[in-house]
Parts: C-alpha cells; sequence; structure tokens
C-alpha cells in the first residue's frame, strides 16, 4: 500500500506497516499535545488578562484531580510508545530460524553483498518475496549505515563487528538503497536498489552468470589454503580447539569469562588470537590480520558454522 503522503516512502516489507503506525501515533500525540498547550496559552492570555493597574491575581488553591491527570494520562501515553517501540524492536532484531543470511559489506563507497549460494553483488540486493532474509553487515573502513526506506530498516555497518536485521519483502519491485551515516566525501554517492522478485525468478536469477563457490565452498577453500586445517581438523596433530559444533556455543576462555562463538568471536580468533584464548590451550595461534579481507572472512566464519550443523566428531589421534 503506498502512503498518501508524499514524503512517505512505499511500504514493501511486512515489517513497515508496523513502524508507519507506530510513527502515525507518535506524530498524533505530539500534534494533539502541541495544538492543546498552543489552544490554552491563548485561551488563558485572553481570559486571564490585566484588566486594571490595581488588579491583584486571586490565590490559587490547586487542583488534586488536575495533577494526577497531567500525570496519569502522559504516563500512560508514554508507556504505551514504550511497550510498542520495544515490541517492534525485538521484532526487527529477532529473524525467523529459516530465514535466508546475506552477507553485506560496506566500503568507501559501495555495498558489497555476498549470497549463501555465492552469487555476488555490487550496490545491489536481489531477494526473493514473502521469504524472510537476515543481513548480516560490517564495514571495511568506516560506519556505514545499510537503509532501505520502503523496508523500513536500517542497520549500522561498523568496523570490527558484525550486525544484522532482517526483512521480509511483501511485494516485487526495485527500491531504493541508501547509507544513512556520512561516511566520507562520496558519501550521497554510496546508494544502490534492491530488486525484490517471484521465488522462481529468484532461483534462475541465482543460476545466471559465471558458476561462482558458495559461501562454505570458498570458506573450506580458504581453511585449507591458510593452513587452519593443520591444527583445528579432526587429523591434525597439533593441539588446538575443535571447531567442529561450536558455533553458537559458550566457549570458556582462559581468564575464566566464557563468550558465545558467534561471529564476531570467530573474527577475532583470526585476527587478534591472543584476545580471547580458550582455556587449556596455550596461546600459540599466529594473526592472520592484514592477510585475508572482509569478503574471506565471512567466507570462513559461513565455513565454521557449516561444521556445527552435524555437529563435532571425536578427534583422530595417532601414537
Amino acid at each position: 500500500m503506498r502512503s498518501s503522503l508524499p514524503l512517505f516512502p512505499e511500504q514493501a516489507s511486512t515489517f513497515a506497516e508496523r513502524v508507519d503506525a507506530l510513527y502515525y501515533y507518535l506524530l498524533s500525540v505530539s500534534g494533539f499535545f502541541v495544538l492543546l498547550i498552543f489552544a490554552l496559552i491563548f485561551y488563558f492570555a485572553v481570559k486571564y488578562r490585566r484588566r486594571s493597574e490595581g488588579e491583584q491575581t486571586p490565590p490559587i488553591l490547586g487542583s488534586i484531580p488536575l495533577e494526577v491527570a497531567w500525570i496519569v494520562i502522559p504516563f500512560i501515553l508514554v508507556m504505551i510508545m514504550f511497550v510498542w517501540g520495544a515490541s517492534l524492536y525485538f521484532t526487527a532484531f529477532s529473524p525467523p530460524a529459516n530465514a535466508m543470511e546475506i552477507f553485506v559489506i560496506g566500503k568507501q563507497w559501495m555495498w558489497k553483498v555476498q549470497h549463501p549460494e555465492g552469487r555476488r553483488e555490487i550496490d545491489e540486493l536481489h531477494v526473493p518475496v514473502g521469504y524472510p532474509v537476515k543481513l548480516t553487515i560490517t564495514s571495511q573502513d568506516v560506519i556505514h549505515s545499510f537503509y532501505i526506506p520502503a523496508f523500513r530498516i536500517k542497520m549500522d555497518a561498523v568496523p570490527g563487528r558484525y550486525t544484522s536485521i532482517w526483512f521480509e519483502a511483501s511485494k516485487t519491485g526495485t527500491f531504493h538503497l541508501f547509507c544513512a551515516e556520512y561516511c566520507g566525501t562520496a558519501h550521497a554517492g554510496m546508494g544502490g536498489r534492491v530488486v525484490v522478485m517471484k521465488p522462481s525468478e529468484y532461483e534462475q536469477w541465482l543460476r545466471t552468470g559465471a558458476p561462482e563457490e558458495s559461501l562454505v565452498a570458498a570458506g573450506g577453500r580458504l581453511f585449507q589454503q591458510l593452513g587452519c586445517s593443520g591444527c583445528h581438523s579432526q587429523n591434525s596433530i597439533a593441539r588446538a580447539p575443535l571447531l567442529d559444533g561450536v558455533y553458537g556455543k559458550p566457549v570458556p576462555l582462559q581468564s575464566g569469562q566464557v563468550v558465545l562463538a558467534d561471529e564476531s568471536y570467530i573474527r577475532d580468533s583470526i585476527l587478534l588470537p591472543q584476545k580471547d584464548v580458550v582455556a587449556g590451550y596455550a596461546p600459540v595461534m599466529p594473526s592472520f590480520q592484514g592477510r585475508i579481507s572482509e569478503e574471506e572472512l565471512m567466507q570462513i566464519i559461513a565455513y565454521i558454522r557449516f561444521l556445527g550443523e552435524e555437529g563435532p566428531e571425536p578427534r583422530k589421534t595417532t601414537r
């Protein structure tokens, strides 16, 4: 449904209508009190104007019902805002378990997109209509902000961190994509488009062009090329933590802390291996900082997540 107000972009996701409803509520409450305050100011200015030089203001005794009213009514209104907004917030950051994940990297001044099947895009994002899509976002240089107005979603891309947000497109078409965080001289040109397609057309689009490795396959290849398998595989002799099944699990550290093995933990373990050393292991892993790109990091993360799908296997030992 297209908004009747020309300043509002059309609603093109299942989340957009809910966001707009909250926004209209905020505008209505704000507009009501602005008009009420101005009307009362005008009314009181006329009714209680000074009529003579010797006129004295009568004493004001106060009103308990009035005091209660202007405390309770605003409290109820703002609590509605809080509960409603919190509900939308948790919805926006709780993607469905079956959501298709797409990796996004912000870079001065472009958006680089990787699909799990291996298809890559620059300043474009193709998605199927009616399917939940989770975006895992990071930045290669400075802070950016991934913004699709028609979907009512916006998420910062932060260097050294992974953020995520999800959406489900409700109609096919082409929609604007912007960077909503000033990121340098060409910030205004850091835009693109989101193409929402029918599922069958999306599958056909994935198969067009030159065949590309899937994220998992590319990550597995890098895992071998960089020598990671020499220490972290089932058949390795070196004493290093196994990665099968580690994703999403708690990891005890030498410091006594316990961290969750998410994307950020895996990234830090690759680039800053001395930061969070697993309990029971020596801090001997070398850093790969400067040796792999953000795209390659995401591929390795996808591969390690894939290792966890079937669960860990016992390590084979040699005597």
